[in-house]
């Protein structure tokens, strides 16, 4: 089993490094033409979609439905394992991610990642100040932002979420737009954080839960805000897994 999964594991490798190649002038055409930004994601949405295909890993979508044709969203899920990035691919219109700026060190990847989305070092004030201006451009300009409010792949204890931070719940209640709840119900299995990178066979799941309303809510709303939208992430997962009431744990750190 394990020398299937070391197969695996190389062939996905190598279908992902082929065709991030193949498709990597056109980035580049996105990157640098003005205005041409949202085209590049859009390749990214078609290129989520063929990359999951090619290596044989069906993704069910419940819930897309909830999601509105022209209407900018926060899109917040969790993250326990790297394949939640492009699997949140999957997520319709034009979508900007916001993810740690040490992705920009990974060669071309980091260099397409910088230019077409929102790379933050958590660790600098002025970073997740400069962020927060970006993001909130790119809504002004229709386009929908995706975060991941735990801070990154933090937990060790999945499919137990760590505690939300305020960012997300900020934006979306300042630019008064829906936020919306995703859950990537079997990431963790999949692709565990074991430091092993290896793959397991089991079908993805993405569960986009309905939108919370922002209208007329402020800074006093925001810990309300950001609980019912915890809650409705952590009980999907608990419920997906199928977990048993005595090994519910919310944590209590913030």
């Amino acid at each position: 089993m394990l020398l299937l999964r070391r197969i695996y594991t190389f062939y996905a490798f190598l279908v992902f490094l082929i065709t991030f190649i193949l498709l990597f002038p056109v980035f580049l055409m996105a990157a640098w033409i003005p205005g041409w930004q949202k085209y590049g994601r859009l390749v990214n949405q078609y290129w989520a979609k063929i990359y999951f295909v090619l290596i044989g890993m069906p993704v069910k979508m419940e819930g897309s439905e909830h999601i509105k044709k022209g209407q900018p969203y926060v899109f917040v899920a969790n993250h326990f394992s790297y394949l939640d990035i492009p699997f949140m691919g999957f997520i319709p219109g034009d979508v900007v991610f916001v993810g740690k700026s040490s992705i920009g060190k990974v060669p071309l990847f980091g260099y397409y990642f910088k230019k077409l989305h929102i790379a933050v070092n958590r660790a600098s004030i002025k970073s997740r100040g400069e962020v927060l201006i970006r993001a909130k451009k790119a809504i002004t300009q229709g386009s929908s932002i995706v975060i991941f409010p735990e801070g990154g792949i933090t937990t060790g204890e999945p499919p137990h979420m760590n505690r939300f931070k305020d960012g997300a719940f900020s934006l979306a209640i300042d630019k008064q737009i829906p936020l919306i709840p995703v859950t990537l119900s079997y990431n963790h299995i999949i692709l565990p954080d074991d430091g092993r990178l290896l793959l397991n066979f089991k079908k993805g799941k993405i569960v986009i839960h309905p939108p919370l309303d922002t209208k007329g809510l402020n800074s006093k709303d925001l810990p309300q805000l950001k609980e019912n939208c915890y809650r409705l992430i952590q009980d999907q997962l608990w419920k997906d897994n199928q977990l048993p009431e005595t090994e519910k744990t919310i944590i209590k750190t913030t």
